[in-house]
């Protein structure tokens, strides 16, 4: 979970780390207010930032100085609601501003690849990272740390060291912060912790005036308070509800539903469909959904719930590989799940493969549910599922019910370059 900049200065404070004060405002007349309540603590310069989960916000002006109270709530009106690489700003942060001598980069992430953590540290900060790693790769010091021993405070003075600070009270001010960002980083559990600029300010305060943190969603359990964290008006609803009903999904942008019991199986279906549909209109998958290892038929309901409810979705591919799970009680949730679904009706295809497959595709056939067409392969089931979908998209089905143990009203055979994923 990505977090906003004043989600990030709220963790920072709690452990430490210096940063300026700062109010959070959905409106102007709360910008007005909050400016107001830190020019009468002491601030002489305000500065107004768009809330966005995503960098740019500077160059697309989302970014702004103000001097009075007015000024502040004149400069929110101007960036509430604006688009910012297709996010919308919905929040601004009023925050005291500081006079800057120096602005530095510093980062810890977490390296997969190594299994370990990696620091990045640069005396050129405030500028997009990526444009220096490419042109200065140089000037951005790159120091591993040992998950096992962490970031001590010998490596902290190694990593200003290799940033280029030189030895005395500027260098030990900046590994002192990054002391206290290592220790956000595990204390709650991070993936990402970055702050661009960490400034030193005319006055020899080390100051984080700005912070990007990522958190591991996996070990939300052991921090309920991150829930407060979440932005609800961002999450997807489709999400929340697969979420809420214990359903691996992940909503796309295509136009055929998917799903299947077990990720590796999910997403060797998106492949083939996604190969499917370059022959039938550049259809495309709309979504990752695992049913997991039980594919009950209460979980069944809910999954051709949720993926029925996207308007985008033109057509569904149920493809299960029975296990543990045979095929026929996979195929009796279906019916079940038919009988339960609300709405306009889509055309699905299904593919039951495993354990009582035969089984499975004969409690179908004997339902005969409207709209329901049983394809016994991977590749057929997606050439089915895309064509389909094309036709419906075209407004040919419209209004059609396609009859059940057809493979499509012109579902063509796969031609011998389709892809030969394997059947499982």
């Amino acid at each position: 979970m990505d977090l906003y900049e004043y989600q990030a200065r709220d963790l920072f404070r709690r452990h430490g780390v210096p940063v300026l004060p700062g109010i959070v405002a959905t409106t102007t007349e709360e910008a007005r207010a909050a400016a107001q309540d830190l020019l009468g603590g002491g601030a002489e310069l305000l500065v107004v930032k768009a809330q966005v989960k995503t960098g740019g916000r500077g160059k697309a002006g989302g970014v702004k100085l103000a001097r009075s109270a007015e000024e502040a709530a004149e400069r929110a009106e101007t960036i509430l609601g604006m688009d910012i690489k297709g996010h919308t700003v919905r929040s601004v942060l009023i925050s005291e501003g500081t006079d800057i001598a120096e602005e530095y980069y510093f980062s810890i992430l977490l390296d997969r690849a190594e299994r370990g953590y990696l620091a990045m540290c640069s005396r050129e900060g405030g500028m997009d990272i990526e444009t220096l790693a490419a042109e200065r790769p140089e000037a951005l010091a790159r120091v591993p740390i040992d998950p096992v021993d962490g970031l001590t405070e010998q490596t902290a003075r190694q990593i200003v060291s290799a940033a280029g600070f030189e030895p005395g009270r500027m260098a030990d001010g900046v590994a002192a912060v990054i002391e206290r960002l290592w220790e956000v980083m595990v204390a709650e559990d991070a993936t990402l912790v970055e702050v661009n600029p960490l400034v030193l300010a005319d006055d020899g305060r080390i100051i984080a005036l700005d912070g990007k943190v990522t958190l591991d969603d996996n070990a939300r359990f052991r921090h309920p308070e991150h829930e407060a964290l979440v932005d609800a008006a961002s999450v997807d609803p489709l999400e929340a509800r697969a979420k809420e009903a214990g359903l691996n999904y992940v909503r796309l942008s295509g136009e055929v539903g998917v799903l299947g019991n077990g990720a590796g199986l999910v997403m060797s279906t998106l492949d083939v469909v996604a190969g499917a549909g370059e022959r039938h209109g550049g259809m495309r998958p709309a979504n990752f959904l695992d049913l997991g290892g039980g594919s009950s038929a209460e979980a069944m309901a809910a999954a051709l719930g949720i993926v029925a409810s996207d308007e985008q979705v033109r057509a569904i591919l149920v493809n299960v590989f029975g296990g543990i799970t045979s095929c026929d009680t996979v195929a009796e949730g279906i019916v079940t799940a038919m009988g339960a679904l609300t709405g306009p009706a889509k055309p699905i295809v299904v593919r039951l493969d495993g354990n009582n497959a035969e089984l499975g595709r004969r409690i179908l056939r004997q339902a005969s549910l409207p709209g329901v067409t049983i394809v016994e392969t991977m590749d057929g089931a997606a050439d089915a599922v895309t064509d389909i979908a094309e036709q419906v998209s075209r407004g040919a089905l419209a209004g059609q019910a396609v009859p059940p143990d057809a493979a499509a009203p012109t579902a063509p055979a796969v031609p011998a370059a389709a892809p030969t994923t394997q059947e499982a």
